[in-house]
């Protein structure tokens, strides 16, 4: 970017009043497009984070939020809404071996993506990129309805894909770029809401329409609602004037290029090894060392790239380095309860696919409210702290549940999932909120890429890590099952308990009580994951995040300082970023 290291700055002076500090007294790490360094007390640029007059109401904002909303539930429903409607899709299209796809596919190219749209919204704007996202985005929805096979059906998908990147991670800057530091957790409760009412109305309104219409409505139906949010973010969202570069930007096509190409081979090692084949089978080491290989190249391109798509400053500064492995290491927790509970929940205490989903949802419910009231924390206490409470709640809520009773009683998941749900809402939005509220304008958009960018890749690196981890506790289980022949892998019991009239009483006990010993290491594993997070919470966070004290004025501001705790203490005023 425009701004250099500290050449003498070190990260050392939390303790004596400074932050990220450099030798500069009170110097900060959040370095500036405009001449700052990481180090020194540079500026922040001018009015680049400033939203318009028309934005600094209520009223003004009211449309703009909206089609943050509506472009959120795109992104969000997509995954639960299609779910619901395989066995209609394969049984019109065929594909059975490789439907899988139509999930792995539109999660590599959202994942691979999200960096890459992180930069070019720091360069070209907000706006531009979250309309190329929604058009895509609708493109991909309107050739998914029309597709002819599988194949092109998972296509299409990643199409999609490609709209989905810049739907989820646009909106999450523009949300930071509209608010201030103290109303954020307002605008971040209400996508956490989005995303909760979209995990709960998915699976329904798939369900509905798979059985009551036709499976391509599942993807019909993001057109009137893309059309809206596309209408309300070309009439409504007015970005703030930036100075003109000096220079044209120049975009680093080669290193998106390589960004897209090692997490395509990554994301595909992970998401197919074991499944496709063998862990250590030929296809697997050569798609790793692939990957290895690419993201040594994709180091050395950015290194030498002018305006870099992942530029080095978003891992050499203590605040948003931290954060990503906080994040990531939750991604990596999430799968315990998303993927592996509702086998759970079917498998061991015999309920229903919907009752299943039920005890899954309550964690939509608690994770948006105590997200709303997270601010209440960390305004008294700091974001860092907060996240420390939130993330060791739920490490002791992931332990508790190995321990409930085989088979249980379904409240007993259920609340725990209740508890987790409140845990991590304590724990994610005071950690976006605070690292958004590091950095300027024009870096804001590259830092919530990089955070939600290792969130996806948790997630991927915890499917494939937990499967191998479940798998191996049945095969383990099942060598002196009662009956030969029973199938030894999750999704193999999952099916031939869904029919116990085919296997004896004895047999089916015995794979339920596996299923229940696989899923309780699971859960062992994601509390490991949750150890992770705080690890990296308590050695790399810094104790008080170097925030930027944004002006309540609408008025044009000839820059932004950057708050240190010595300045509020001189001031008299308590410091909020702590």
């Amino acid at each position: 970017m425009g701004g250099t290291e500290a050449r003498d700055g070190t990260e050392a002076g939390n303790d004596a009043g400074g932050t990220e500090a450099g030798n500069d007294a009170g110097g900060t790490e959040a370095g500036s497009d405009a001449g700052g360094t990481d180090g020194g007390r540079g500026t922040h640029g001018t009015a680049e984070g400033r939203a318009p007059a028309a934005l600094t109401t209520p009223r003004g904002r009211r449309p703009v939020v909206a089609a943050l909303m509506l472009g959120m539930a795109l992104a969000a429903i997509d995954g639960t809404i299609v779910s619901t409607a395989v066995p209609q899709i394969v049984g019109d299209l065929g594909g059975f071996t490789v439907f899988s796809w139509l999930f792995s596919g539109y999660l590599l190219a959202v994942t691979v993506t999200l960096p890459v749209y992180g930069k070019l919204s720091d360069t070209f704007g907000r706006k531009p990129v979250l309309i190329a996202g929604i058009i895509l985005f609708l493109i991909g929805s309107l050739l998914c309805a029309a597709a002819w096979n599988m194949g092109a059906l998972i296509a299409f998908r990643v199409i999609q894909g490609l709209g989905g990147g810049a739907l989820q991670g646009t909106v999450q800057t523009i949300a930071a770029d509209l608010y201030p530091l103290k109303e954020r957790p307002r605008i971040q409760a209400k996508l956490s809401t989005v995303w909760a009412t979209s995990a709960v109305a998915g699976p329904v309104v798939g369900g509905l329409l798979a059985g009551y219409a036709d499976w391509r409505w599942i993807f019909l139906i993001n057109l009137p609602v893309g059309a809206i949010a596309l209408w309300l973010v070309v009439r409504h969202l007015h970005e703030p004037a930036r100075p003109r570069p000096k220079t044209r930007p120049r975009i680093d096509w080669a290193g998106a290029l390589a960004v897209f190409a090692t997490g395509t081979l990554l994301l595909t090692a992970l998401v197919q090894g074991g499944v496709a084949w063998p862990w250590l089978s030929a296809p697997s080491l050569g798609l790793f060392a692939a990957s290895a290989a690419l993201a040594a190249l994709t180091v050395v391109i950015e290194r030498r790239a002018a305006e870099p798509i992942i530029p080095g400053w978003v891992w050499r500064r203590r605040t948003i380095a931290s954060v990503n492995l906080a994040l990531g290491a939750m991604g990596l927790l999430m799968v315990a309860p998303t993927v592996f509970l509702p086998t759970y929940a079917q498998s061991v205490l015999g309920l229903g696919p919907i009752a299943a989903g039920f005890v899954l949802s309550v964690m939509t419910l608690s994770w948006p409210v105590s997200a709303a009231l997270s601010d209440r924390v960390y305004n008294r206490i700091g974001f860092r702290l907060t996240a420390i409470i939130g993330m060791s709640a739920a490490l002791l809520i992931l332990l508790a549940f190995p321990l409930l009773p085989y088979p249980g009683e379904p409240w007993q998941p259920a609340l725990i999932m209740l508890l987790l749900g409140a845990a991590l809402g304590l724990f994610q939005l005071p950690l976006i909120v605070g690292v958004q509220s590091t950095v300027g304008w024009a870096e804001r958009g590259t830092t919530t890429a990089s955070v939600l960018f290792c969130r996806q890749v948790g997630q991927s690196i915890g499917a494939a890590v937990f499967g191998a981890v479940a798998n191996s506790v049945l095969a383990a289980r099942l060598l002196d099952a009662p009956t030969p022949g029973l199938p030894d892998d999750l999704d193999a019991v999952a099916r031939a308990l869904e029919d116990p009239g085919a296997l004896s009483a004895a047999a089916t006990d015995h794979l339920r009580r596996a299923v229940d010993a696989a899923v309780d290491y699971v859960y062992i594993g994601a509390a490991g994951a949750a150890a992770l997070a705080l690890l990296a919470l308590v050695v790399l966070a810094p104790r008080r995040f170097p925030v930027i004290t944004e002006p309540v004025s609408a008025e044009p501001v000839g820059s932004e300082r950057v708050a240190t705790e010595t300045d509020n203490k001189q001031d008299g005023k308590q410091d909020t970023s702590a």
